[in-house]
C-alpha cells in the first residue's frame, strides 16, 4: 500500500523555528517531524510513499532522498502554488493507482493505522478518515457519525455550543482512487471543507473509523513545547534517539557530562552534548546534537537545537534555542521566549516572556528585550551612548540603521526644517552620511550638507535661525574601526535625553 505525506506546510505559527525551514522538518525529540511520520508508515508495513512538497522543498528532498536510508522507496509531487489538502494529493494521482492513505507530515501522532486501513476495507467505502477522541474538540474539525460508522456531519473550529461531538478528524485518510473525480486540478481543493461534503451530498460513503493512540497538530510554539512534554511522558510512543541510560534520560553517542553535573528525568541529550560541572538540566529538557552548556547554567523546560552554546550561568525556563544560537554569561531567557537560529545574546541579557527573536539577530550584553525582534537587526542595550550613537562600521552602524535613525530624527522635527549634515574625510563616515540624508529627506526634511567640516563648524551652522539641528558622522576617537554620529539641537548642543527618547 502507498502513503501520501503531505509535507508543503510553511509553518507561519511556528517561526521564528520555521523561518529557515519547512515545518515538516522542525524537531520534535531531535528527529525531524516528517521522520516520525515515516517511521510510523514502516512499522505499519507500508514502505512506498510519496511526498508532496511546496516551502522550502530542497530541505525535505536533502534529508530524505530516496527514502532508502529509512527503509523505504520515496518520491516528490512539488506544488509551485498552494493547492490545499485536496489539491496536493491530487498532483500526486499518476503515482496512485490503487487504494492509499493520506497524513500528514507535521503531526505527532502513534495512531494505529492498521485498524483504520482494515474499516475501511471491510467497509469498502470510497473514503476513511481517521477519527480521535480529544477533550477540547474546539481548535479541530469535528465529526458526527451513525451507528455503521458512516459520517453524517462535518464542522471545522466549532465554538461550545456547536459541539456534538468529541471525535476529531486526525487528517489521517484512507482513499480509493475515484476520489480525484471530486478535486478539480490545478486548483486549491480542501478534502473537510469541500471535497467530503460534496462527496456525502453525491450519496458516496465516508467512513469515520475511531482508532486507537493520540495524535496533535504541532501548529504553533505553544503546541511544540507541549508535544516534547508528550513524548517524554509516554503520551505519544515514538522512536527516541540514543539509549535510554536511566528511567526517562536518553542519551546520543559521544555525549560528556560532568560528574558534577545534575540530569532531572525526563530529558532527552543528544549526541557529541559536552556539559560543564554545577549545570541542572532540569525536568523535560531537551538538547540536540553538539550543544554546549557551560559551568553552572540551569535548563528547565527548554529545548535547544543542534550546535548551540549556552555560556556560564545561563538560565532558560520554558525557552525554546535554534540552531547554533550563542548564549554568553549570565543571560536568561524567561517562559515562552523562542530564539531563532544563530541568535547571538550577550552577557547577562535578559528576554522577558513570550518574546520571540528572529534568525541572525543580535542581543547586546546587559540588553533587557521585552518585545519580539523581526525586523530589527539588533536588540541594543541603548541606542544612544555618552557621545551618541556609536558602533563598528558596517556591522553595528550600517546604513539601514543610520537612514532608519535619521527618519525617527526627522519625525521628532516639523515638516521641511533644515537639517546641518557633516562629517570627517573617512569612507565609513562618507557611507553612512549619504544613508542618513537619504533617511533625512523620506521623513521630510530638508537637509543642508557641509560635506567635510569641524564639529565646531557643525555647531555653528546648526545655530543659524534657518536650522533646526545638525548631524555629525566621524570616526570613534581612539577606535578606528568605529563611527560615532552626534545628534545636534537648534542651539548647537547634543540633543537631550528626552530628545533622544523622542
Amino acid at each position: 500500500m502507498k502513503a501520501v505525506i503531505m509535507a508543503g506546510g510553511e509553518g507561519t505559527r511556528l517561526r521564528p523555528l520555521t523561518s529557515n525551514a519547512p515545518k515538516p522538518m522542525m524537531p520534535l525529540a531531535n528527529r525531524p517531524m516528517m521522520e516520525h511520520i515515516v517511521e510510523l508508515l514502516v512499522r505499519h508495513g507500508i514502505d512506498e510513499i510519496v511526498v508532496t512538497v511546496a516551502f522550502m522543498a530542497n530541505t525535505i528532498r536533502t534529508y530524505f532522498g530516496d527514502g532508502s536510508e529509512f527503509g523505504v522507496r520515496m518520491v516528490y509531487a512539488t506544488e509551485h502554488t498552494p493547492l490545499g489538502t485536496a489539491g496536493s494529493v491530487r498532483n500526486a494521482m499518476e503515482e496512485l493507482d490503487d487504494t492509499f492513505l493520506v497524513i500528514s507530515g507535521d503531526v505527532l501522532t502513534d495512531i494505529d493505522l492498521g485498524a483504520i486501513v482494515d474499516a475501511h476495507r471491510q467497509a469498502e467505502a470510497l473514503a476513511t478518515i481517521g477519527l480521535v477522541r480529544v477533550e477540547n474538540p474546539l481548535e479541530y474539525g469535528i465529526v458526527i457519525t451513525d451507528e455503521d460508522g458512516g459520517i453524517e456531519r462535518f464542522l471545522e473550529k466549532p465554538t461550545w455550543g456547536q459541539v456534538f461531538s468529541d471525535t476529531i478528524n486526525s487528517g489521517i485518510y484512507v482513499l480509493e482512487p475515484r476520489i480525484f473525480d471530486w478535486i478539480a486540478p490545478d486548483v486549491p481543493v480542501d478534502f473537510s471543507g469541500e471535497v467530503f461534503p460534496q462527496v456525502l451530498a453525491d450519496g458516496e460513503k465516508i467512513l469515520g473509523a475511531v482508532a486507537e493512540g493520540s495524535g496533535e497538530d504541532v501548529g504553533t510554539l505553544e503546541a511544540s513545547v507541549r508535544a516534547h512534554k508528550d513524548i517524554l511522558d509516554g503520551r505519544v510512543q515514538v522512536n527516541m534517539p540514543g539509549f535510554e541510560v536511566s528511567d526517562g534520560v536518553w542519551m546520543g553517542e559521544g555525549v560528556e557530562i560532568h560528574p558534577d553535573a545534575s540530569v532531572t528525568v525526563p530529558a532527552v541529550i543528544g549526541d557529541n552534548c559536552n556539559i560543564d560541572a554545577e549545570v541542572q538540566v532540569g525536568e523535560y529538557a531537551v538538547l540536540g546534537t553538539g550543544v554546549r552548556v557551560r559551568r553552572d547554567c540551569e535548563l528547565e523546560r527548554a529545548v535547544v537545537h543542534d550546535n548551540a552554546y549556552l555560556g556560564e550561568a545561563v538560565r532558560l525556563r520554558g525557552t525554546v534555542v535554534g540552531r547554533s544560537a550563542d548564549l554568553r554569561r549570565g543571560a536568561r531567557c524567561e517562559e515562552g521566549v523562542v530564539l531563532g537560529d544563530e541568535v547571538f545574546v550577550g552577557e547577562d541579557a535578559v528576554i522577558s516572556s513570550d518574546v520571540k527573536v528572529y534568525p541572525f539577530k543580535t542581543i547586546e550584553a546587559g540588553a533587557v528585550v521585552n518585545t519580539s525582534l523581526i525586523w530589527e537587526s539588533r536588540g541594543a542595550r541603548s541606542l544612544f551612548g555618552r557621545g551618541g550613537v556609536t558602533g563598528l562600521a558596517n556591522v553595528d552602524a550600517t546604513p539601514e540603521l543610520a537612514a532608519k535613525v535619521a527618519l525617527a530624527y526627522a519625525t521628532s522635527l516639523n515638516k521641511d526644517d533644515r537639517v546641518v549634515v557633516s562629517r570627517d574625510s573617512s569612507r565609513a563616515a562618507r557611507m553612512l552620511k549619504r544613508a542618513m540624508i537619504s533617511g533625512l529627506q523620506a521623513g521630510g526634511v530638508n537637509v543642508f550638507d557641509l560635506e567635510v567640516a569641524s564639529m565646531p563648524v557643525t555647531r555653528f551652522h546648526s545655530r543659524s535661525t534657518e536650522v533646526a539641528g545638525g548631524i555629525s558622522l566621524r570616526l570613534t576617537e581612539g577606535d578606528p574601526d568605529s563611527v560615532t554620529i552626534r545628534f545636534l539641537d537648534a542651539a548647537g548642543a547634543d540633543i537631550t535625553e528626552a530628545s533622544q527618547r523622542k
